[in-house]
């Protein structure tokens, strides 16, 4: 049986101190490599006849404006699906040369999940057979999830809660007392 024991032991012969940041959490392994062995890592995982990590659950990325020269971090969510082992694997990115090399060639399901995550942050896949924008028109100069603007002020006066009709007087004058509508009219 497979266990992220077995799964870090045999990354950590293949690929040494290159790899770093484990963890073990909820009983995912997760750990990072350099973006530059990103395709090497998945490859192994996916060839090693012991590891067999042949299925992409998910890739996305993640905006971190503190982490200076690794802002963004790709995340791949891989499977093996004959002993049901996922494993979490990140590298990150300079939000100023954001390239990655494309997984497409490996994981067929990595192709739309790349052209989302370019969409979104901005990550370059190099290597992708159709890199584009596929949900943001192609006219926007910036990503919406990078963290690359103000969150909203909550001291606005022009999105009070009564706006939305979330408090304040119910029905006009009355008051709200935590009864609905049809329960102050029976009770009235």
């Amino acid at each position: 049986m497979l266990t992220n024991e077995i799964v870090r032991q045999k990354l950590t012969e293949k690929f040494g101190d290159e790899l770093f940041a484990w963890e073990d959490t909820y009983g995912m392994l997760s750990f990072a490599a350099p973006k530059e062995i990103n395709l090497k890592v998945l490859q192994f995982l996916f060839d090693d006849p012991t590891l067999r990590f042949q299925f992409m659950n998910d890739l996305t990325a993640v905006h971190y404006p503190d982490n200076k020269g690794g802002e963004l971090a790709v995340v791949y969510h891989v499977h093996n699906l004959r002993d049901n082992v996922r494993l979490r694997f990140k590298v990150y990115a300079d939000i100023n040369k954001p390239d990655v090399y494309s997984a497409t060639a490996l994981y067929q399901a990595a192709n739309w999940m790349e052209r989302e995550t370019y969409d979104f942050y901005g990550v370059n896949f190099v290597g992708h057979p159709n890199l584009r924008r596929i949900l943001n028109v192609d006219e926007m100069e910036y990503f919406p999830m990078r963290k690359e603007f103000p969150v909203e002020d909550q001291t606005r006066i022009d999105k009070d809660d009564e706006m939305f009709g979330r408090g304040g007087p119910v029905g006009g004058d009355r008051e709200r007392s935590g009864m609905t509508e049809l329960e102050q009219n029976i009770e009235g």
